[in-house]
């Protein structure tokens, strides 16, 4: 009998898993301030992290061979209902989201202690957790305008993040401003095409769009519907040419917020993104368009090679890496536009990859604001010697940004190269080795910096405390260990672009 009792809430709360996803992050924000103690405000977010680490783990082994999970908020069904809907998709990018917080966060308990003042502490570590509820949110929820909610959450939160930079650079406010300004309209653009849908079917759910947009490609309003959201997600993505709040938002941001966004917001909007494209629109509406090849695709490519140009001729390591991302997200988009399941593989692959990628290597900079006080080259001059744990470790992730084999950015691209000569586009495949060329240039300049520059005058060798160096290296460690054991990015990510380009069937 007390075995039955126990299976009976054991499936109960497996069954409750999609709510909890949101939910524990959720309640832990507010209890953060409610306790308003320093010293409980991190067990407190990192236990929540954790746990929806743990959640997101679950959900992902449940889906992973292409099943769905339907949650229905409060017992009522959707289309009328707000619906959790979890499959390969969203299971997988949960799970990057959440791991990468669960990394991050150990990682601020030291770096904090330089960058922002100890009474700013507590607000922070509440800011950080409903960030994270946002994004979660985003991901999981299989309702539109729950997107455009959890997108204002993560956001809002995202505004403050950023500006607590003040603390070492005035510049952080105006680059949190300026953010704020590109990220409104971003909203503005996306809520306002969500209501195009809503204006032309009657429903919010996302399953049910799809159904009841079936064979209406040639309806104005719904593709002003489209070109609002892929303008809005754009801008919220930083999508070449919407991406001049970037680089300015990731420089002067604390080191552990800009590692936290860099790996998990923009893969966010690259995920609305696919979600939209695929599952509501669908790829017959996608593809009948001129959307992919004549707008995506140009703009990818203009990415890869604009944004990469720009990193190059940077200073500052952190601004050079926000120029990176623009680029890498550029390979994402390029993904899409192939419209096949290896190049949806390889976008989705790509943002697990670089996600962890850019975790590694922002923290690395956190490491060198710590001790060597900012990020410039000039800084950095034979950090190598002095710092050798840590510039090992970033001399990895960089590694993996350029795509060397052994590393899981190898990966990606060579999917990409794959999916662009499936299609017979062999001059793409070559633009995709060529600007990986770029990024060889922008990463010899920081090993120059940190292994053949000279160390200032009776330097000596500063490592950081190991609270800093073991999530540094646990991400930088990924960046080696899922260039080698690809089953789970690789099993995903085909259970996930079978499911997108399955459109419809997909979510009935």
């Amino acid at each position: 009998m007390a075995g039955d009792a126990l299976n009976h809430a054991s499936m109960t709360l497996t069954e409750q898993l999609p709510i909890l996803q949101v939910l524990v992050p959720f309640v832990a924000a507010p209890l953060i301030v409610f306790i308003g103690s320093r010293a409980l405000a991190w067990p407190i977010a990192f236990a929540s992290s954790v746990a929806s680490f743990v959640i997101a783990s679950l959900l992902l082994g449940q889906v992973i061979n292409g099943d769905v999970i339907s949650y229905h908020i409060g017992g009522w069904a959707p289309p009328l209902g707000i619906e959790y809907r979890v499959d390969a998709t969203n299971a997988f990018v949960l799970l990057l989201i959440s791991g990468i917080s669960s990394v991050v966060l150990p990682f601020a308990r030291a770096s904090l202690s330089v960058e922002l003042p100890p009474r700013k502490h507590t607000l922070f570590y509440a800011l950080f957790t409903l960030c994270l509820t946002g994004l979660l949110g985003v991901v999981i929820t299989g309702d539109a305008f729950n997107v455009f909610v959890f997108l204002e959450i993560s956001s809002l939160s995202t505004y403050v993040l950023i500006a607590q930079g003040a603390s070492r650079d005035k510049r952080a406010l105006s680059s949190a401003y300026n953010y704020l300004i590109m990220g409104t309209i971003g909203a503005t653009f996306f809520v306002i095409g969500i209501g195009f849908l809503y204006m032309t079917t009657g429903t919010l759910n996302m399953a049910d769009l799809a159904v009841r947009l079936e064979g209406q490609g040639n309806n104005r309003t719904v593709q002003a519907a489209f070109a609002f959201i892929v303008v809005g997600i754009g801008l919220k993505a930083a999508i070449y040419p919407l991406h001049f709040w970037l680089p300015n938002a990731y420089t002067f941001a604390p080191s552990v917020v800009t590692a936290f966004l860099a790996a998990t917001a923009t893969k966010m909007a690259i995920y609305v993104l696919l979600r939209f494209m695929f599952t509501v629109f669908q790829p017959a509406f996608v593809d009948g368009g001129i959307t992919l090849e004549v707008i995506i695709l140009p703009f990818a490519i203009m990415a890869m090679f604009a944004a990469s140009l720009s990193a190059i001729f940077q200073r500052d390591l952190k601004r050079m890496l926000a120029y990176s991302s623009v680029a890498q997200i550029g390979y994402m988009l390029l993904g899409i536009t192939f419209l096949s399941e290896t190049g949806l593989m390889a976008t989705i692959v790509h943002l697990f990859n670089h996600g962890i990628t850019k975790a590694a290597l922002f923290m690395g900079v956190g490491c060198y604001v710590m001790q060597a006080g900012g990020g410039f080259y000039s800084q950095l001059s034979g950090a190598g010697k002095t710092m050798p744990w840590t510039s090992a470790a970033v001399v990895v992730a960089a590694l993996s940004l350029v795509g060397i084999p052994g590393t899981a950015g190898f990966i990606s691209k060579w999917l990409l190269i794959e999916a662009a000569l499936d299609r017979g586009w062999w001059f793409v495949a070559l633009l995709v080795v060529a600007s990986s060329l770029l990024a060889v240039i922008y990463v010899w300049r920081l090993i120059e910096a940190l292994y053949l520059g000279q160390p200032a005058e009776g330097a000596t060798t500063q490592e950081v405390p190991l609270g800093m160096l073991v999530p540094l290296w646990i991400m930088a460690g990924a960046c080696v260990y899922f260039g080698f054991d690809t089953d789970i990015t690789l099993s995903a990510s085909r259970s996930a672009a079978q499911g997108l380009l399955s459109g419809s069937v997909a979510v009935h």
